[in-house]
């Protein structure tokens, strides 16, 4: 048992790594699928990791003076793991998010001491389906925000402590906590920085471990290049844009997964494991599904459970 924590920040990380057995039961699947809660994280997402990674480095370097402002997009969960880092550590947090994404996370932003602000979304573009056309406006906002108030950026998408966060801990917490017996990894493209961080830590220990990209259907940006449906409804990713964390080796293969399938896996999730996981987590165990029916058959899968189900329930993912 933990003696008392000096902070709430000494709470993250070091989540559970679930056995799905009823899932993969009730799926009729050959082989294992161990799903690593990130949403028992103080902010309910594997983001607290990358927002306490980045705020120490950059304390570390010196790049974030006392006192002064955090700006970032976000589409929720950088958000709030920032909120609650800054909160703690005493620096203002300007949180920068699309209205296309679900308004629990702005409250919940705003009730962490963050000022949020709402950018409107792209012409065409559909609440609740954001889009990279609508990350581009958020970006836009963002810079703005940083020239004004002279503020450090956290920029998730190419801060190296992204990555680091993921290697350093998230990955080698699944490796030690499964016995060492994970055979592949799968993971939902939001930034990439939790994909590369994993796969890092796990290839360390097994060189060459299959890791899979998990992409929506309708949008195979990385994949291939293509996006029929860039509103799709997998909130945290899928923005069909380059990633800078991504130079093509890290990538095993690419996996497609439905809006339906992704929500249907939550669902499943839910009611056969107890599991309450956002749309990104129903997609990476959607993914894990069917690499256990193809490539990785017979075999153990590790995914992320990437934030809550709390986060969306003014949607009708649940």
């Amino acid at each position: 048992m933990k003696p008392v924590l000096r902070s709430v920040l000494e709470a993250i990380g070091e989540t559970p790594l679930v056995e799905l057995s009823r899932f993969v039961a009730a799926r009729k699947l050959d082989g294992r699928i161990l799903a690593k809660l990130e949403y028992l994280n103080p902010g309910f997402s594997k983001k607290d990791r990358i927002a306490l990674q980045i705020i120490d480095d950059a304390e570390r370097s010196g790049e974030l003076k006392p006192g002064q402002t955090v700006v970032e997009l976000t589409s929720g969960n950088t958000g709030t793991g920032l909120s609650i880092v800054c909160g703690v550590r005493g620096y203002p947090f300007v949180a920068v998010m699309s209205k296309g994404n679900s308004m629990e996370r702005a409250r919940m932003m705003a009730a962490l001491g963050a000022e949020v602000v709402l950018v409107d979304q792209a012409p065409g573009s559909m609440v609740g389906q954001v889009s990279g056309d609508d990350l581009a406006l958020v970006e836009l906002r963002a810079q703005e925000l940083v020239r004004e108030r002279n503020a450090f950026r956290a920029d998730q998408f190419r801060n190296r402590g992204n990555i680091r966060a993921h290697e350093l801990h998230t990955g080698e917490e699944i490796w030690e906590q499964s016995g060492g017996t994970v055979d592949a990894f799968a993971d939902f493209a939001g930034t990439a920085g939790s994909f590369v961080g994993c796969a890092n830590a796990l290839r360390r220990h097994r060189p060459g471990m299959p890791c899979w990209l998990v992409e929506p259907e309708g949008a195979p940006y990385l994949a291939a290049g293509r996006v029929s449906n860039p509103n799709h409804r997998i909130q945290g990713g899928g923005y069909s844009m380059d990633l800078p964390f991504l130079d093509g080796r890290e990538v095993t293969g690419f996996l497609t997964v439905s809006d339906e399938e992704a929500m249907r896996t939550a669902r499943d999730l839910a009611r056969l494991e107890g599991i309450f996981g956002g749309f990104s987590g129903g997609a990476n165990v959607a993914a894990a599904a069917r690499l256990l029916e193809g490539p990785a058959r017979g075999k153990t899968v590790a995914v992320l459970i990437c934030d809550s189900g709390l986060k969306y329930m003014s949607t009708d993912l649940y």
